[in-house]
């Protein structure tokens, strides 16, 4: 088990959000366990600040038998296109063993009119044993070093996306949400903590329309930041994050339908426009003869 969940593994991801003044960390806790169903998601999103658009975004993800893989791709959108046009993506795969999702690598790409970066993991049973950043930023002295320790028991951001409901009773029980976990994006170590807060009702413009568990987040930087940022200090400081998580059909896996954080310059959302998600029947298994 990674993390402190006491009843499932949580793994927190990042999905960028853009706005005029602030890079906003908007994602959910997600797992590495047993995954026994399988199952597809396509999904849209678009996110806003203080009820503007900012941008818009596509989500794909595709649990197997014995395989996942995990895409999403995003930018800005509107009058903030005009002044700060930027884009990103995201992907991850793994490998279903033995019921276990076991994330193999993780490469990001952002792209901004003054600059591109790519951001790429390996990892192995949980240990993200390589990693780079392309191209590679300056040396920070302030910047609390990330050592061989913080890359151990940790997933990827992408796969983080995941949030796995062990068990058979209901995917949208208080107890999905108390979890927390470790997540290592490829410059920095921090720990999410997630709580249940309530259940909501959402609807998509296409595809899923129906119950959201509504899960309070917390999140603790622990290494690869400067300590005297405002926006890490801001983040840490906040009571009122939220991740609306829903099923991905025919699996026990929940997803970000909606997140919202508290910023300076108001309400941030990301929130799902459409939301269509197909479950696959199990492979059956071979004849013995």
């Amino acid at each position: 088990m990674h993390g402190p969940g006491p009843r499932n593994t949580g793994f927190w991801t990042r999905l960028p959000l853009l706005t005029a003044g602030a890079a906003l960390i908007a994602a959910l806790a997600g797992m590495a366990a047993p995954a026994r169903a399988q199952g597809k998601l396509e999904a849209k999103y678009e996110a806003s600040l203080a009820g503007i658009p900012v941008g818009k975004g596509t989500w794909a993800i595709d649990i197997g038998e014995d395989q996942y893989s995990a895409a999403a791709t995003g930018g800005t959108a509107g009058l903030l296109k005009a002044f700060s046009g930027g884009s990103g993506s995201g992907q991850a795969q793994g490998r279903v063993v033995a019921g276990t999702l076991s994330p193999t690598n993780y490469q990001a790409i952002t792209t901004s009119a003054k600059k591109s970066e790519t951001i790429k993991i390996l990892i192995a049973l949980g240990y993200a044993k390589g990693y780079s950043i392309e191209p590679e930023p300056p040396e920070d002295p302030e910047r609390i070093k990330v050592t061989d320790a913080h890359r151990r028991n940790v997933i990827d951001p992408m796969t983080g996306s995941l949030l796995h409901v062990a068990g058979t009773g209901s995917l949208l029980a208080p107890d999905s949400c108390r979890t927390g976990t470790a997540i290592f994006d490829g410059r920095m170590r921090y720990d999410i903590k997630l709580d249940y807060k309530r259940m909501e009702q959402v609807k998509a413009e296409k595809g899923y329309h129906g119950p959201a568990i509504v899960c309070a987040v917390y999140f603790t930087p622990i290494a690869g930041y400067v300590p005297d940022r405002a926006a890490i200090k801001y983040l840490a400081a906040q009571r009122n994050m939220e991740a609306w998580l829903v099923p991905i059909a025919g699996t026990r896996v929940l997803v970000p339908y909606r997140v919202t954080i508290p910023t300076p310059l108001g309400q941030a959302m990301l929130e799902a426009t459409e939301f269509v998600t197909t479950a696959a029947p199990a492979r059956a298994a071979a004849k013995v003869n």
